[in-house]
């Protein structure tokens, strides 16, 4: 079949409406067929139609002149492959059911594809997959190593569900020590304290500083530095001095408390928390706490989901976003 390049569009004649009819191919127009470059190169490459003047090597070299456009491409081939119909767009590809195709057929995925080396925009990531939930559609995220293998990774905008209400606690007064607090324990029934502090015997515990900033906030402990009480900012401020993602993390933690769940540090993991809903003996998520407008790379994403899977946990980061904290999981799949 043959086709005419323009040096940005491929186009085919009228008979290169079935390829649309049959297959999805292209965006059809009054005289025939308009193909994206990725739909084009696709289809030269497995002879399916003949370009004047251009090898597959020639135009792949020429849109390559796109710095993104190699790693579209072998996305756009690998969804192909897989059976899939693929048109551009509103992100970088909307992919159809299996069997089913445009103007027929419903599209299952919203796929952007990242190179390993992007830096993750929370705000971006959330306006998007918020924005295809609403569609109806799972957003993906197709990641392109150095290597040009791909990596699929399916994105949600997490609303965590209560995990139960907290039972109220009776007050508290503590000991500033160094930036810990030690406090009288409270009876081993007590189910309120529970998830809080580390004993040190049997009338001890030791909170650490994000306990002590939530007890303090909700007006449970009272803090006491020899004869003086500490008052919440200034122990922030002294907390704040020796941890600057202080701020990122006591704003998650807090939420997390607020919605029911148990933090715990997340040092073993390589996160800020591992999370308990009470309902298992496990926690069943790590959760990484992300200011606003900071910005993460893929790679480390990716090591997180890597870790986060291997021992069967979800992997969450939570955003600071203008509503209030967003919780983004990432998941790998296999489409």
């Amino acid at each position: 079949m043959k086709a005419k390049f323009d040096g940005t569009w491929v186009r085919l004649g009228n008979e290169g409406r079935a390829l649309y009819d049959q297959s999805g191919y292209g965006r059809p127009e009054d005289d025939g067929l308009r193909l994206s470059p990725e739909e084009a190169s696709y289809l030269l490459h497995r002879g399916r139609i003949e370009i004047e003047g251009y090898s597959f090597d020639a135009l792949i070299a020429y849109f390559a002149r796109r710095a993104d456009f190699l790693r579209t491409f072998l996305v756009y081939r690998d969804l192909r492959e897989r059976g899939y119909a693929v048109q551009s767009g509103p992100h970088d590809f909307r992919v159809f059911r299996r069997g089913q195709r445009p103007g027929t057929g419903q599209s299952q995925y919203m796929v952007r594809v990242l190179s390993e080396r992007d830096l993750i925009d929370f705000e971006a990531l959330i306006h998007e997959a918020l924005a295809s939930s609403r569609m109806r559609k799972q957003h993906i995220l197709a990641v392109v190593d150095d290597e040009n293998e791909l990596t699929y990774y399916e994105i949600k905008v997490e609303n965590l569900q209560k995990a139960g209400e907290g039972a109220g606690m009776s007050p508290l007064e503590g000991i500033l020590v160094g930036r810990s607090a030690l406090v009288r324990s409270a009876p081993s029934g007590d189910r309120a304290i529970a998830g809080y502090g580390m004993h040190l015997d049997a009338e001890r515990m030791i909170l650490a500083p994000l306990e002590i900033i939530h007890l303090m906030a909700t007006g449970t402990l009272v803090l006491r530095d020899g004869e003086k009480t500490v008052d919440s900012d200034h122990y922030f401020a002294l907390a704040a001095a020796a941890d600057r993602e202080l701020g990122e993390k006591a704003a998650v933690y807090t939420d997390l408390r607020n919605r029911g769940y148990i933090p715990k540090t997340g040092y073993k993991f390589g996160h800020h928390f591992r999370v308990y809903s009470g309902q298992k003996v496990h926690s069943e998520m790590l959760v990484h706490a992300v200011a606003r407008g900071i910005r993460l790379p893929m790679s480390s994403i990716s090591r997180s989901v890597r870790l986060a899977h291997s021992v069967k946990k979800k992997m969450l980061f939570g955003h600071q976003h203008t509503t209030g904290i967003q919780y983004v999981e990432f998941a790998r799949i296999k489409l």
